[in-house]
């Protein structure tokens, strides 16, 4: 099953990484730098998930969160946060502002696909 996924995230080595592990299981990728950029390309893509880093500058990811989830057309693509921020309330915080979850940074490539392929109910073979 190919699937479409857009990351938005400024550091470049992490969206390289990303895209690489997703790529290599068969899944297209595109990739943005700033919030402002990954919602222009929702705008004119369909996406089957969307992987957003949380602190970014300009526009972070809650205001991307909360654009996407104010549009009914996005209301039910997986939404999941990839982010160093794993204090206390965090998880609280990232979950109440419309992400459907989130992935520590920096994230554990053996498991990585697993992880995002499961928000789309992708079994391992």
């Amino acid at each position: 099953m190919t699937t479409k996924f857009l990351i938005i995230e400024d550091h470049l080595d992490n969206a390289i990484l990303f895209a690489y592990l997703l790529t290599a299981s068969g899944h297209q990728v595109l990739t943005a730098e700033t919030g402002q950029e990954g919602l222009e390309m929702v705008l004119s893509e369909q996406f089957d998930l969307i992987l957003c880093d949380i602190c970014m500058p300009g526009m972070d990811g809650y205001e991307v969160a909360r654009v996407i989830r104010s549009n009914p057309r996005w209301d039910k693509v997986p939404l999941i946060a990839i982010t160093a921020q794993v204090m206390t309330g965090d998880r609280e915080k990232i979950l109440t502002s419309g992400f459907d979850g989130y992935l520590s940074k920096p994230i554990s490539p053996d498991v990585f696909v697993q992880q995002i392929e499961s928000y789309l109910g992708i079994v391992p073979s």
